[in-house]
């Protein structure tokens, strides 16, 4: 699926702490780089609100919280189009309705950074991501360092996809690129074994690298093919990348599911995750 010219920018608001305005801000921003509108959208739970002394108590604070993310996203983008919008039901479920027809949807991680020794496989950002229809931006809580834009390559079809997609972002936002083969160490090293494999990854990945770069002279992009543990590499190379990207599954984008490398970046990377999923793979010539 391709996203249409006018689909906006869809940013979750959960509450007006600090956590929840820095979606804002960083959804704020993209929007404006990509030229789309953004659209800040709070699920309103009216079982909750019956059980308030006025049912008018928690609207009237539902309102003041999309009003207060407007103004933050004024003073991110102040040219940028912002609407908002307050849906009754589960947040999960309006946002995945949204993500059919939006560009990005950006979400809290809701406290995973800051969880040690838990997997917290409900999550919001981690449902949504594995079924959103469109690249879901998972939100840390302080802003990013500026370093590349770092992205996951292991030879799929996603990806690729995913390849391109940063290509985009790191044009958009003037920075370098990162992008990142991991090879996991051979079981046997009858026929070169993780020394050979790990070249032919190397060799691969700058070959799509330079295919995909020349869309984006400008975007200065390095490569890297490792040998380890695909999450375990990538989590240590996003502490000091801006962004970083991901394909949702390998060869097998299913909706509702993830693989193990978007799991480990969502849990335990610090910096600000996409998942991309919903997008038909636009390769260039000879990819």
């Amino acid at each position: 699926m391709a996203a249409t010219a006018d689909a906006p920018v869809v940013a979750a608001i959960g509450s007006s702490d600090d956590d929840a305005l820095q979606v804002v801000r960083l959804a704020a921003r993209d929007a404006a780089s990509h030229g789309r509108p953004l659209s800040l959208l709070h699920a309103f739970n009216w079982a909750a609100a019956l059980e308030a002394p006025s049912a008018a108590g928690p609207r009237a604070e539902a309102e003041d919280l999309i009003e207060r993310a407007t103004a933050v996203a004024g003073e991110v983008e102040p040219a940028l189009p912002v609407y908002g919008e307050i849906v009754e039901g589960s947040p999960l479920a309006a946002l995945i309705r949204r993500s059919e027809s939006a560009f990005l949807v950006a979400v809290g991680d809701g406290g995973m950074s800051r969880c040690e020794d838990c997997i917290p496989a409900d999550a919001l950002a981690v449902q949504l991501a594995a079924q959103a229809g469109c690249p879901v931006l998972v939100v840390r809580p302080g802003p990013p360092p500026q370093g590349p834009v770092l992205v996951g390559v292991d030879g799929s079809v996603s990806s690729r996809t995913a390849l391109g997609f940063a290509f985009d972002y790191a044009a958009r936002r003037s920075a370098p690129l990162l992008a990142v083969r991991i090879t996991e160490p051979a079981r046997s090293v009858e026929g070169g074994g993780a020394a050979g494999s790990a070249e032919d990854a190397g060799v691969e990945l700058a070959e799509a690298v330079a295919r995909y770069g020349r869309r984006h002279p400008s975007v200065r992009a390095e490569c890297h093919s490792v040998v380890g543990d695909p999450g375990d590499v990538l989590v240590d190379r996003s502490r000091s990348a801006q962004l970083a990207i991901v394909a949702g599954r390998g060869d097998e984008p299913l909706r509702g599911m993830l693989g193990a490398v978007s799991q480990s970046l969502l849990y335990h990377s610090p910096a600000p995750v996409i998942v991309v999923r919903g997008l038909v793979s636009t390769a260039p010539d000879g990819a």
